[in-house]
């Protein structure tokens, strides 16, 4: 072999020997790859996606409102003299809210006493003398007993008297009834004065205590709509008083979507507060009548303690709509979507191996869950939790 043919011989060799270096570094390389993604596969903390059957929503405005609110009226007629706070204003039960000016009552009430203690005193006066009558009668008294040590007195009573009635030209019996029944009336007049007496100071009484308007509950001023100085009559609105450490959401329901609610289901509701706050919304209260002129049907919904906002704040509802036929809903954690600059994803596990998927989300129930519309089939196992490194 001649010297140029042996150096070729050799440089064929020597690249070859190169060649199956690197096949068999890459070789080793694979292989390491193979069992960190069967290792960390293993790893992967996957959930099945759920599939719910449920029928068609609809979304409906409603209103947040307290859980029971009353609005406080004048009584009677007055000037308001005291206020007790300001709009926002917490009350305990019981506490003096408004106070009007009661002087002309107090000053009736003093005279109502005094028609009292009149009244009381004719019906002493009764009394007596319903029993002076009863022990001495005055048919006795009228005969002159001046003269005569009561000789013609007793004359007439044992000779007269007896003799007249048994002639039938007089009826002591029936004199002596009279008399008597006429001391009952004058009794029974006297006491009744005085009972229509006690009834008007009662009267007065009731005045003066809705001269004063106190907290009917526990709660807070939402609208004042007086100041010190006001004349009001009665009826008049002065304050609105609520109680707000709970709230509800009061809405309209169209009469064919009510047959899909029953009180104490909950159901999803966004408050518009900070952004928009989903929760868990109750049926509180259905009302047994609906608007014959809207023909809806007013329905409050209980909202979890704490959430936030306050009454007047505008909110959603989302209520089953059982007319519409139903269709299966794919349910995903919220916590395994991430976003590909403005598009939803998601990563499945295929084979072992982690899938991104590009989905579109519906609404989220409020318990860490979204229903998925469409890139899922619902056979999948969705990754909420990757291994570390």
């Amino acid at each position: 072999m001649k010297k140029g043919e042996v150096m070729k011989v050799s440089k064929r060799f020597l690249f070859s020997a190169r060649t199956g270096v690197v096949a068999l570094a890459l070789v080793h390389m694979v292989a390491q790859m193979t069992v960190v993604t069967q290792a960390t596969a293993a790893e992967y903390k996957t959930v099945k996606v759920k599939v719910s059957t449920t029928g068609n929503t609809v979304t409906l405005g409603g209103t947040v409102v307290p859980y029971k609110e009353v609005t406080l009226s004048a009584q009677i007629p007055g000037q308001i003299k005291f206020i007790g706070g300001q709009e926002g204003d917490s009350f305990k039960s019981g506490e003096k809210l408004v106070s009007i000016d009661d002087d002309d009552l107090q000053a009736r009430r003093r005279a109502a006493v005094a028609q009292i203690l009149a009244a009381q005193a004719q019906l002493n006066n009764a009394n007596v003398q319903y029993s002076s009558e009863i022990i001495n009668p005055s048919i006795n008294r009228s005969q002159n007993s001046t003269s005569g040590f009561g000789m013609p007195q007793m004359f007439d009573q044992m000779f007269t008297r007896p003799f007249a009635s048994s002639m039938g030209q007089a009826r002591p019996g029936i004199q002596r009834y009279a008399d008597v029944q006429r001391q009952i009336n004058v009794v029974n007049q006297a006491r009744s004065a005085m009972m229509s007496a006690q009834a008007r100071l009662e009267e007065i009484d009731v005045s003066l205590r809705d001269a004063t308007l106190t907290a009917p509950f526990d709660g807070v001023i939402v609208a004042k709509k007086i100041e010190v100085g006001d004349s009001v009559q009665p009826g008049k609105p002065m304050l609105q008083f609520a109680y707000v450490n709970f709230l509800r959401i009061q809405s309209e329901v169209p009469v064919r979507l009510v047959a899909g609610l029953k009180k104490g289901m909950f159901v999803p509701a966004r408050i518009d507060a900070g952004g928009g706050v989903n929760v868990k919304a109750r049926v509180a209260q259905i009302f047994p009548i609906a608007n014959k002129t809207r023909h809806t049907v007013t329905v409050k919904f209980d909202l979890p303690k704490g959430v936030p906002g306050g009454p007047g704040m505008y909110s959603e509802i989302k209520i089953p709509d059982l007319t519409s036929n139903a269709k299966p809903s794919l349910i995903v954690p919220q916590s395994a979507i991430s976003m590909r600059g403005s598009l939803p994803s998601i990563q499945v596990l295929v084979n072992g191996k982690p899938s991104t998927r590009l989905i579109r989300v519906g609404v989220p129930d409020g318990n860490g869950n979204v229903t998925v519309l469409s890139g899922l089939k619902g056979d999948e196992e969705v990754i909420i939790e990757k291994p570390k490194g």
